[in-house]
Order: structure tokens, then C-alpha cells, then sequence
């Protein structure tokens, strides 16, 4: 039977994950806890307004897409105090207030200029970083409307034979979702049909794939771009886009979602009254 087999959740948007052991679903279809918080550029505007909901183009601020070496800094937010380690070690760690907002942009801002990537953030405008949101509200989003994001153990399997010898697993799509037991791409066709599922009690309509940026392609241990995920799913499966994963919204209203709990669809019908 499919099943939850990793539940992940983004504190602060473009990082790594934070591994869950559940989920809450909100009615709005976001993750409580979800990219509530981003290290915005100088340069950038506050987060932009479509439809009535908060949206934030990696453009703006720090983001694996452009800055591959953040896949190395693990991530954890216990709603007051955000900290960074490398390999187990501390990189910083400080609550939400001004002074550890800046302690936290700063030696995040150290981090990355002393490796790889440090050219790409002394580029004009990008400092000094500054670190938004509230901690509680989800709204750096990629799109206007937020999304839970869901993906088959088995599609990240069968990318990962087109890059023999390269570690590809699911860490690198920042789903909040990976089911086992399911079907290599088994979510593309329902977000193609619209269909609805069921993750432990909670009923989700899909939405739409999920078209992957570059980066899919940062290896989530070193932070280094070994892999061509993008042109494998394109040329060596044959995609138009290069696309794993798919967006759902809750059908009626969000819950809490855990691991292990079974994945159906399509949800059975409920009979009609006699």
C-alpha cells in the first residue's frame, strides 16, 4: 500500500529541509511552518501581493537555485530560535528579535563568502542581507498560491538511473511529501486528471506538476553540481519540462498529515443516502 515514507517542511525558503514526523495541512493548502522566514537581498522588495496571497520569486533573496553550497547548512526552527550547523557543527543559532536577526544575516552572509559561492553574493545590491518574516506566517512562496508539495519514491528512483555513480535521492526535490510503494510518476497522472487522494485523513485534489529548476541538481551533502537532473528528465525520459513531483490543495479542509499513514486514490465514494 503507498504510504508516507519522509515528511519535510522549508522554515526558510531557497534552504534545506527540516524532516518532519507530521505535517499540519492548513485550510489554505500551505504547510503550518513552511517558509516562514527568508534572507532577503538589499536590493530586493518586500514580498509581492497577488490575489490576496504572499508570493516570493527566488530572484529575491538567498535560494538553493543560485547559491548550490546552502545544501551543506542543515536547518531547524522551533518558533523562537533558528539555528544553522555544518556537519554537525554550529554555525550560528539566535531568536527573532533585531540583534539576532542580524547575527543570524550576518554570519549566514560570512558563511557563504568564505566558499564557493561568494562571488555570486557580493554581486551589487545583495548585501547586507536582511531576514524577514514573522516565523509563523507561510508566504514565501514560489507562486501566488501555495501548495503541498508531493512526490513517488520510485520517479526519484528512476531519475536516479540515468546519473550511475551520482547520489540522487529525495532530498533534492523540497517536497513536503515522499510516498513509498507508489508508481514511478504515478503523481504526474493525477495532477494531469485532477484527481483526489487521501494522505491519512486528509483528502487533497492535485493541482499541477512541478517543473524543476537547477536546484535539483546540487547534491543536498556537498553543495556541489554534479549531476544533470534537468537535461536526464528531458532527453533521457523524455519529458517536454523537466518535471517530478505535483501540487495538491485540500479538497475541503487540511489536517494533519504523518508518516506512514496510507495513500489512496482515487478516494472511494461516499454512498448516496438510501
Amino acid at each position: 500500500m503507498p504510504h508516507v515514507s519522509a515528511l519535510y517542511r522549508y522554515p526558510v525558503k531557497g534552504f534545506t529541509p527540516e524532516p518532519m514526523s507530521e505535517l499540519t495541512v492548513q485550510d489554505d493548502g500551505r504547510i503550518a511552518g513552511d517558509r516562514v522566514l527568508a534572507f532577503r537581498f538589499a536590493n530586493a522588495t518586500q514580498p509581492e501581493d497577488q490575489n490576496g496571497l504572499d508570493y516570493w520569486p527566488k530572484a529575491k533573496g538567498l535560494a538553493l537555485m543560485t547559491f548550490p553550497s546552502l545544501a551543506r547548512l542543515r536547518v531547524s526552527f522551533d518558533g523562537e530560535t533558528l539555528t544553522f550547523t555544518e556537519d554537525g557543527d554550529l554555525v550560528v543559532s539566535a531568536g527573532l528579535d533585531p540583534d539576532g536577526r542580524r547575527e543570524l544575516a550576518d554570519a549566514v552572509a560570512d558563511w557563504i563568502l568564505a566558499g564557493p559561492d561568494a562571488r555570486r553574493l557580493r554581486r551589487p545590491g545583495h548585501l547586507p542581507l536582511v531576514l524577514v518574516g514573522d516565523g509563523r506566517t507561510s508566504r514565501f512562496q514560489d507562486r501566488a498560491r501555495g501548495f503541498v508539495s508531493l512526490h513517488s519514491a520510485a520517479s526519484v528512483e528512476d531519475l536516479a538511473g540515468c546519473a550511475p555513480g551520482i547520489p540522487v535521492d529525495s532530498r533534492r526535490f523540497r517536497s513536503n511529501v515522499v510516498v513509498d510503494d507508489l508508481p514511478a510518476w504515478k503523481e504526474l497522472e493525477w495532477a494531469k486528471t485532477g484527481a483526489e487522494i487521501r494522505v491519512g485523513d486528509v483528502a487533497l485534489t492535485a493541482q499541477k506538476t512541478i517543473v524543476r529548476c537547477k536546484a535539483i541538481e546540487a547534491d543536498p551533502d556537498t553543495g556541489l553540481r554534479e549531476a544533470d537532473l534537468l537535461t536526464s528528465l528531458t532527453q533521457d525520459l523524455g519529458q517536454q519540462e523537466p518535471t517530478l513531483g505535483a501540487l495538491f490543495l485540500p479538497t475541503h479542509a487540511g489536517g494533519v498529515i504523518r508518516v506512514g499513514d496510507e495513500v489512496s486514490s482515487p478516494i472511494p465514494a461516499v454512498p448516496a443516502p438510501a
